[in-house]
């Protein structure tokens, strides 16, 4: 089951504080997955594994934050609800620099030829590997995924998309002729160039996933860059520095600071030198980085929230499988995934068998800590978190939807302090309900049923969402009538996962950009058009 399940998370990452101001332990032990069998293995003061965790990576160097009244945010495990680390939190100048050593490097890595370019990139791809197994207990303690889930689907999806990059940049042309125009009587050449520096601001839910959507393709078409990552889950991406450092990548290229979003992300999005933001979260948050961009005009990527629908029709040939499989995808990671399909839509007919199944799939699921190997749920990854979700569950209940099971409080078994949740199934949902329209972000699944096709696709698609949808039914023209009629960037039919190099993005509140495959190389180059060559 546990191969099975795994195989779920694979295809959920092709698509995605209160501040102390004293201090924790400030050096952590990586142990071997296989180690990973108890809460003590964790933490050990004598090892000094993150020596920088309180540092940015900025120009080639770590360095401490150049400010006075330097704050500090701890890095809570959900696991246990205890501090494990802190980072600190940048400031305006930590900002420039990080900013001016992006643009120093920018003329330099952009001209550089692309085999070099690929080559440090390759490198980093055997330096990620290598140490694959201390990047998987970082994302365990930082979010909660269980040690199996981060080794496997967390850190695999980093490996994942470091290649699938590699491979799409074979087919990257930088130099291309205007389609239809036959090449040998063209005067117009498109240039593909790098937009510049871009900053990214990446979430805390598939934390490798996101830096390596984002990192990857821009230093290959030759951009430099600033990341962000959430002060949440900040751990994995200082790990993920110290790799770029050990590349041997030119001072400048790629800067970390760390930081929350109204201080360092605010500053990012609205400083004039920055060409582009490109930023993962709520939808928002994503809207605050628009408007802070506003002003200078810089391109904006945006990959937000969530609402997606799996629709079963009746026809469907193994309806136990089907409703296994969604229920399992919908709480895969806990239910922190923005593309999970957490609105299940079943026809009519098959309505009361599809809850009933559900209901089995979701008690039969395992709640414990992510430091335990093995098949089961880990903590969702904060106090605030926690409190959204159990905050959803009750007006869940009072808009009148069905409790199937779950429900508020955490499950029997867990130690009262982690931020565990109950997985939970309400049936009889409406769309007028506000579980069916904001995203929970939690292993909490709504069933709804409908009658026709054209009511399904009404339901489905309203939603402020656009991110992903789920089809399954046996009649290929329904298949293909329902793939232009959702209103969603990615539509999965009968349980067909994406080729690799396809987009991921979505539309409407989901956001603007595509990430992954030549796609995702084009998001980060401006487009020009040179004539007389």
């Amino acid at each position: 089951m546990l191969g099975f399940r795994i195989t779920c998370l694979s295809v959920l990452f092709h698509f995605f504080v209160f501040i102390y101001s004293f201090s924790f332990p400030n050096t952590i032990t990586i142990v071997k997955a296989d180690e990973a069998n108890s809460e003590e293995c964790l933490v050990n003061d004598k090892d000094l594994l993150l020596p920088y965790e309180r540092e940015f990576y900025i120009n080639g160097t770590w360095m401490h934050p150049n400010h006075a009244q330097v704050k500090t945010v701890p890095v809570i495990d959900p696991s246990t609800a205890e501090p494990i680390a802190s980072v600190s939190l940048g400031g305006d100048y930590d900002v420039e620099l990080a900013v001016s050593a992006a643009r120093g490097a920018l003329k330099s890595w952009s001209h550089l030829p692309k085999g070099k370019r690929r080559k440090y990139v390759e490198r980093l791809l055997k330096i990620y590997q290598k140490r694959r197994k201390e990047m998987a207990k970082l994302i365990s303690m930082e979010m909660g995924a269980p040690i199996d889930v981060a080794l496997d689907s967390q850190v695999g999806s980093g490996s994942y998309y470091i290649k699938d990059f590699l491979d799409s940049f074979d087919y990257f042309e930088g130099e291309r002729t205007v389609p239809g125009v036959n090449p040998e009587e063209a005067s117009t050449t498109i240039f593909y160039e790098p937009v510049g520096v871009v900053a990214m601001i990446t979430p805390w839910n598939w934390p490798m996933n996101q830096v390596t959507l984002k990192v990857i393709p821009a230093l290959l078409v030759g951009c430099t860059c600033i990341l962000k990552p959430s002060e949440v889950a900040p751990l994995s991406s200082l790990l993920f520095a110290q790799m770029i450092h050990e590349a041997g990548f030119p001072a400048g290229v790629f800067n970390l600071v760390n930081g929350d979003g109204l201080g360092v992300g605010t500053q990012l999005s609205k400083h004039p030198n920055v060409d582009m933001v490109s930023f993962t979260g709520s939808t928002r948050a994503g809207a605050l980085v628009s408007k802070n961009a506003a002003d200078s005009f810089k391109r904006v990527s945006l990959e937000l929230g969530g609402k997606g629908a799996n629709i079963i029709f009746a026809d469907v040939k193994n309806l136990a499988d089907t409703i296994t499989s969604g229920v399992w995808s919908c709480f895969a990671n806990s239910g922190q995934s923005c593309n999970a399909p957490t609105r299940m839509l079943v026809q009519k007919e098959m309505y009361a068998e599809a809850v009933d199944i559900a209901k089995a799939v979701a008690e039969e699921e395992i709640v414990k800590s992510a430091h335990e190997r093995g098949d089961h749920l880990g903590p969702v990854v904060s106090q605030v978190q926690y409190d959204r979700i159990q905050n959803y569950i009750g007006i869940g209940m009072r808009e009148g939807a069905k409790l199937v099971t779950g429900g508020l409080g955490r499950p029997e078994g867990t130690n009262g302090k982690g931020y565990y949740v109950k997985p939970t199934v309400f049936a009889d949902v409406t769309n007028k309900m506000t579980i069916s329209r904001e995203e929970i972000f939690g292993p909490v699944l709504c069933i709804m049923s409908f009658e026709t096709e054209d009511e399904a696709v009404e339901i489905a698609n309203d939603t402020p969402y656009g991110l992903t949808n789920y089809v399954h039914t046996a009649n290929s023209n329904r298949l293909r009538r329902m793939a232009r009629a959702l209103r969603s960037g990615m539509v999965e039919m009968n349980g067909m996962s994406q080729d690799d190099g396809a987009p991921f993005g979505g539309m409407k509140a989901s956001g603007n950009g595509r990430e992954g495959g030549v796609y995702g190389l084009e998001e980060f180059c401006e487009i020009k058009a040179v004539t007389g060559l």
